[in-house]
């Protein structure tokens, strides 16, 4: 469904530029667009690989694997329906570790893989189950500590002063994870009330 909306865009978009007769600088901003993709792209490449590796020392170090066995109550809490050995807990755990340090490309593969975890937990029904419904609340809000990809597009563009972002990055993302919580207890609570008076 997205790509058809991309295409309608595009078309418009270029129906448009004929009528008012711009279609030439459609074309510069098109070219120079791509150009500017790939230079940002190649500029980001070095900066995420050193992130990663930073992320990959923590990791050998057993700092994530600390961080998840801190969190692990919280996690429990938030996701009572989920078996403590279940491998859908350690998807959770270490997509919730990847996002805290916005590694964002990392954290995906793991988060499918937790929905699909999830989803064998809720016996494969077309249906959202409770955990899955938090855990999509919780993915999308993501805690952030370190944002990694804003901060390396900062550094990429000669920021002066790249890392005055974190403060407001972890600020923000912790509202925004406590209103995702919030939100999510309340429709549950919600509908568990309207169950119970039907």
């Amino acid at each position: 469904m997205v790509n058809y909306i991309w295409v309608g865009l595009t078309i418009i978009g270029i129906i448009f530029a004929i009528i008012n007769g711009n279609l030439e600088e459609v074309n510069k901003a098109l070219f120079n667009g791509a150009k500017e993709a790939v230079t940002i792209s190649i500029g980001l490449i070095s900066i995420l690989v050193f992130w990663l590796g930073i992320m990959r020392i923590a990791q050998d170090a057993g700092l994530l694997n600390t961080l998840a066995k801190l969190f692990k109550p919280i996690v429990r809490r938030l996701f009572p329906d989920v078996p403590q050995d279940h491998p859908a807990m350690g998807y959770i755990l270490s997509n919730m570790m990847a996002n805290m340090f916005g590694l964002g490309n990392a954290a995906t593969p793991l988060g499918i893989k937790a929905m699909e975890q999830l989803k064998v937990l809720n016996g494969n029904k077309p249906v959202a189950s409770r955990s899955m419904i938090t855990f999509l609340a919780i993915n999308t809000s993501s805690l952030t500590l370190i944002p990694t990809t804003v901060l390396a597009i900062r550094m990429n563009y000669n920021s002066a002063n790249p890392t005055e972002i974190v403060l407001p990055t972890i600020i923000a993302t912790i509202c925004s994870t406590m209103g995702a919580i919030m939100i999510d207890r309340y429709f549950y609570y919600r509908r568990v009330r309207k169950g119970r008076e039907l």
